[in-house]
């Protein structure tokens, strides 16, 4: 008998042990991942599957760690993009067959703000690990657009910015009066302060 690549509490282990603890978001993140590798027809992600499968993930929380374990879909490996939209939702993508499916945790708390003590008294962990899929997801069939230069593999192109010098890889670069920039150049824009 085939061994179960996707069996919900040998993941939960993996993703618990790849994070350090079970939390609500681990839980939302190994659940969501299962059944996205299940629409889009991944069924070992690790193994014969893995150069199959790209995951967008929409926060950079606990839950990207579970999609991570669980999938085995990394950043550096470019099968993981995250885009840090702040929300309990990942999209997956079968790169062979072209079939995607968007996973996001329900709202199951309407237009109430919550703050980080409400958060920390209710954790959630033991209510998502007894919900149904569907009380806790919504799945939509999506279509994914994935550019040449945002596929796994070696770079397409490496580039200089004409204003740091530094290199940029993957055609990211921004081209103005004549001339490459990376993007921080061509905005203006950094996420840091360089220290004089």
């Amino acid at each position: 008998m085939e061994k179960d690549n996707l069996d919900l509490h040998i993941c939960l282990e993996d993703a618990k042990a790849f994070h350090g603890d079970l939390c609500g978001g681990i839980i939302l993140g190994t659940r969501m991942s299962l059944i996205g590798l299940r629409a889009i027809g991944i069924n070992d992600p690790k193994g014969k599957d893995r150069k199959d499968i790209i995951v967008f993930a929409e926060t950079d929380r606990c839950m990207t760690d579970a999609v991570l374990a669980t999938t085995g879909c990394h950043p550096g490996k470019r099968t993981m993009k995250i885009l840090d939209y702040g929300k309990m939702a990942a999209t997956f993508v079968n790169i062979k067959t072209g079939r995607a499916v968007r996973v996001a945790a329900k709202n199951r708390d309407g237009d109430k703000t919550l703050t980080r003590e409400e958060i920390e008294q209710n954790p959630h962990t033991d209510t998502y690990a007894m919900m149904s899929d569907e009380d806790l997801f919504d799945v939509a069939a999506v279509s994914v657009y994935l550019k040449p230069e945002d596929m796994p593999g070696k770079p397409m192109q490496i580039v200089t910015c004409s204003s740091c010098g530094e290199r940029i890889m993957d055609i990211k670069e921004v081209f103005r009066d004549g001339k490459i920039l990376c993007k921080s150049c061509a905005t203006g824009k950094d996420y840091y302060t360089v220290l004089k």
